[in-house]
């Protein structure tokens, strides 16, 4: 089988090349490149890396050795254009409205899984393959999709918005291999990206300041952070778009009362709101509103599955109530923490990954919880 291979660069996408070649397929590897820092006027804030090479022609170089290493072609492919408007663009726009988007799930969406599986297609090639932790099984004709056999790279929840049709076109070597495993098998090949560390920035942009790599594209407008329970205002924010909820730190606040959580922010009035941990009940929220849903399998109404609405959370379980046919909405009675309007939700029945959608609004007892905050600062008691 003809096989085109997204090579990064990194040691996981290496070994997924190198066991389908064993496996006896026809072995391609394309290169993607998808950032221009001279084009986009970007720096590296304070990034700890200190070569004079771009970091993506850092990534390129090592995936050229792999390559040549392994006996493959590899070509060299630029989705620049694309990356900024389908994705970065989207990724900005969510960040000004005070929402937390998640740039690698809409990489795989609009660039690996479509712009990159499109030029697959052109070329000739019957299937795609990435590095992912991922595992598809067959099963009665029908193509079905599972978490990983290492959990703890298991990266399902960053594929959640590709289409199943994309999906089924892809092969997915790692999937029942641990990352010890991996790096045991580029050393055995004395790959020299054997022991390179993971990759833990944006996808394509890297490794870098987050805050100082976003102050490029969102201008910095200082406001007040208060504290929900007193409503004092307890510092100065450099800018609420910068923040999570659920954050833990970096807020420049201290006091006997900390260590704080953000609990929400207000972008039209440009303030960040807090609380102590022993206060962290204002993250509680019992249903959520999930809008953009991509289902792999659709369950059907009123059953109990598995949630992650965060990458390295504990799944959690809920009851599905759909909407229409990408729109539904979550309940957990025993609460969860920091749900967080656009992030992900992404939905498993056990081990089988059945898609995922983008947190649009929590509620708890049937009341908006961003508003009821809102109102409890700025009109109640």
């Amino acid at each position: 089988m003809k096989v085109l291979v997204g090579l990064s660069g990194g040691v996981d996408s290496a070994v997924a090349a190198y066991l389908l070649k064993e496996q006896g397929h026809d072995v391609t590897c394309c290169f993607m490149r998808n950032w221009d820092s001279a084009l986009n006027n970007d720096t590296l804030g304070n990034s700890t890396l200190n070569n004079d090479i771009c970091p993506q022609e850092e990534d390129y170089n090592d995936a050229k050795a792999v390559a040549d290493s392994l006996g493959l072609t590899l070509l060299r492919s630029d989705y620049i254009e694309e990356y900024w408007n389908e994705v970065f663009s989207n990724f900005i726009e969510e960040y000004e409205r005070g929402r937390t988007p998640n740039p690698d799930i809409l990489c795989n969406k609009y660039i690996k899984f479509d712009h990159f599986l499109d030029f697959a297609k052109k070329k000739g090639f019957e299937k795609i393959a990435t590095g992912h932790y991922f595992k598809s099984v067959e099963e009665n004709g029908e193509i079905r999709y599972y978490k990983a056999y290492d959990r703890n790279k298991d990266q399902s929840y960053f594929l959640s918005q590709v289409k199943k049709e994309s999906l089924d076109y892809c092969l997915f070597p790692l999937g029942d291999i641990c990352k010890d495993e991996v790096r045991k098998i580029a050393s055995s090949l004395d790959l020299t990206i054997a022991e390179k560390k993971d990759s833990t920035g944006i996808c394509f942009i890297g490794e870098r300041n987050f805050r100082e790599f976003l102050k490029n594209y969102i201008p910095m407008k200082e406001g007040n952070i208060i504290a929900i329970d007193t409503k004092e205002i307890i510092g100065r924010h450099q800018g609420v778009f910068y923040y999570t909820i659920g954050q833990r730190k970096g807020f420049g606040v201290g006091g006997n009362r900390g260590p704080y959580y953000c609990v929400g922010k207000d972008v039209q009035r440009n303030e960040l709101y807090l609380t102590s941990v022993t206060n962290d009940h204002y993250l509680d929220s019992d249903s959520a509103l999930i809008k953009e849903i991509n289902w792999i399998r659709r369950p059907e109404e009123g059953k109990k599955l598995q949630v992650k609405f965060r990458y390295r959370q504990a799944d959690q379980e809920v009851t599905i109530h759909h909407i229409n046919e990408n729109e539904a909405l979550l309940s957990y009675p025993q609460f969860i923490k920091a749900v967080t309007p656009g992030q992900q939700a992404v939905f498993y029945d056990n081990d089988e990954f059945l898609g995922g959608g983008v947190i649009e609004n929590t509620y708890l007892n049937g009341e908006d919880v961003h508003s009821s905050l809102i109102e409890r600062i700025h009109h109640g008691s």
